[in-house]
C-alpha cells in the first residue's frame, strides 16, 4: 500500500515521536507530534499547541502542514502522527491534509508500545470535500 520504504517509515515515525516531546498540552495532557516527509527528503515536524481558550488550540498535523507550506512545500510523500494509542487525526486535520493529497501515506505511531499502522489519507477521509466541489466562478 505505502510507497514509502520501511526505512523512511521508521525515520518519519521517530521524527513524529520526537516532535511529540515538544507538545504544549497543559489542559488535555494529550501530546501529539507530526512529521511530514517532503519530496526532496526533508522532514518538517509539528506538535499540538493548546490554549486556555480551547478553540484556539491547534493540532500537530496542522502545525506541521503550515510549516511545510511556509517553507515553500506543496506536495509531500508521507505523514507520521505520534500519540498515546496511535490515534488517527481529527476530522479538521484530515480535511486540512487532504488539500495536499488524498493518496498521502499516513503512519500512526502508538507511543505506548511503538506499534505503527499505515494507511492512505483517502481511507481516513472517504468522499472528501475538495476544490472540485467549489462552484466555478466566471
Amino acid at each position: 500500500m505505502s510507497s514509502l520504504s520501511n526505512r523512511r517509515i521508521e525515520q518519519l515515525a521517530l521524527s513524529a515521536v520526537d516532535a511529540c516531546g515538544r507538545a504544549y498540552a497543559p489542559y488535555s495532557k494529550f501530546e501529539v507530534g507530526a512529521a511530514i516527509l517532503m519530496q526532496d527528503g526533508q522532514v518538517i515536524t509539528g506538535c499540538n499547541v493548546e490554549n486556555a481558550s480551547y478553540g484556539l488550540s491547534i493540532c500537530a498535523e496542522r502545525v506541521a502542514a503550515a510549516a511545510a507550506v511556509s517553507a515553500g512545500y506543496r506536495k509531500w510523500r508521507g505523514v507520521a502522527i505520534a500519540s498515546v494509542g496511535g490515534v488517527p487525526p481529527c476530522g479538521a486535520c484530515r480535511q486540512f491534509l487532504a488539500e495536499f493529497g488524498l493518496n498521502t501515506p499516513i503512519i500512526l505511531v502508538n507511543l505506548i508500545d511503538g506499534a505503527r499502522s499505515v494507511c492512505n489519507l483517502s481511507e481516513l477521509l472517504p468522499r472528501s470535500f475538495g476544490s472540485g466541489d467549489l462552484p466555478e466562478i466566471t
